[in-house]
C-alpha cells in the first residue's frame, strides 16, 4: 500500500517549517543534513515510503532549508534547529517522536534530546555533527566544501558537484538530475540572502556535542549508523558517541559514505524500523 504524501506548512514560533507527512503509527521525524540545497524530502526519498508502512513519518526542510524560513544562528546552530523543532512539534500538536537524522539532522536530533528530553523517544543518528574524530584530522576537506560553498564566487554547479561528489562512497550514483534539483535550491535569492551553515565568526565558539557533559544521562535509546568511508564525518568520531551515550548500539556500512539512508537504503530501512519497534 502507498500512502499519500502530504506537503504543509507549520507556524512554528517566529518561524513557518514546511514539511511532508505520512503513513501511520508511532511518530517517527526524519531529520536532513546541512549541505548546500539540502531538504527534507530529497534527503529521505528512498526511505519515506516504506517507514510510512509502520509509522507516521514527519519530513520537515529544517530552519534555513529549502521551504522553511531562512537564517540560522550560527553561534549556535544545533541549538537554534533544536529550538526551531520543538516549537514545530508544538505547533502541530505532537508530544513526542522518535528522531532520525543524518549529519546536521542527526546533531539537531540529539540537541532536542538532551534539551527538551520529553520530546524524543528513540534517536538514530546517521553519521552525525557535533563529534571529534579519534585519528582523523578535523575539519575534513569534505566540511570545508560545506562551510565555504557560499564563500568567494558564491554557488556554482561545478562547486556543488565536486561537494555531492564526497558524500558517497561511489560518486558515479549520483545523477546530473540531483545535482540539477541541489543547485536550483541552494541558488534560491532567499537562500543567498540568509546561507544557512557556513563559516562564521560567531561559531568559533559554538557548543559542540562530544563533550556536552550531559550526553552520559540522555535517556532516549540511541542507534548510531555511520559509512566506514564517511568522508564528512570521519567514522572514528562514532565511537565518541558510543562511548558517551548509555546502551547505544552502532552498526557500521562498508562501501557507504556519509548517506547512509541513500546509499544503503534496504538495510537501513530495516534497521530503523526494528530498532524503532523494538520493545
Amino acid at each position: 500500500m502507498t500512502n499519500t504524501l502530504e506537503s504543509r506548512f507549520a507556524d512554528a514560533g517566529a518561524r513557518q517549517i514546511h514539511y511532508h507527512v505520512t503513513g501511520q503509527g508511532p511518530a517517527v521525524m526524519l531529520l536532513h543534513g546541512g549541505g548546500p540545497g539540502a531538504a527534507g524530502y530529497s534527503n529521505y526519498r528512498r526511505n519515506i515510503e516504506i517507514l510510512s508502512q509502520v509509522f507516521t513519518v514527519y519530513v520537515p526542510d529544517l530552519p534555513g532549508y529549502g521551504q522553511s524560513t531562512k537564517g540560522l544562528n550560527m553561534a549556535d546552530p544545533f541549538g537554534d534547529i533544536a529550538q526551531g523543532l520543538a516549537a514545530f512539534m508544538d505547533a502541530i500538536g505532537l508530544d513526542k517522536a522518535h528522531m532520525v537524522g543524518n549529519s546536521l539532522g542527526g546533531a539537531a536530533a540529539l540537541r532536542l534530546a538532551l534539551d527538551h528530553p520529553a520530546k524524543v523517544d528513540r534517536l538514530v543518528l546517521m553519521g552525525p555533527g557535533g563529534g571529534q574524530g579519534l585519528f582523523t584530522p578535523t575539519p575534513t576537506n569534505a566540511l570545508m566544501q560545506l562551510l565555504t560553498y557560499y564563500h568567494g564566487d558564491g554557488p556554482s554547479q561545478a562547486k556543488l558537484k565536486a561537494f555531492i561528489q564526497q558524500l558517497v562512497f561511489n560518486p558515479g550514483e549520483i545523477g546530473d538530475d540531483t545535482i540539477a534539483e541541489r543547485f536550483e535550491t541552494s541558488a534560491h535569492p532567499d537562500i543567498l540572502a540568509a546561507p544557512p551553515l557556513r563559516l562564521a565568526p560567531e561559531a568559533i565558539n559554538a557548543p559542540v556535542l562530544w563533550r556536552d557533559p550531559r550526553l552520559p544521562g540522555l535517556k532516549a535509546r540511541t542507534l548510531i549508523l555511520w559509512g566506514m568511508d564517511d568522508r564528512v564525518n570521519p567514522v572514528d568520531g562514532g565511537f565518541v558517541f558510543l562511548k558517551s551515550i548509555p546502551g547505544a548500539e552502532m552498526h557500521l556500512f562498508t562501501g557507504c559514505g556519509h548517506w547512509v539512508q541513500w546509499e544503503k537504503a534496504e538495510a537501513f530501512n530495516a534497521l530503523v524500523a526494528e530498532f524503532l519497534a523494538r520493545g
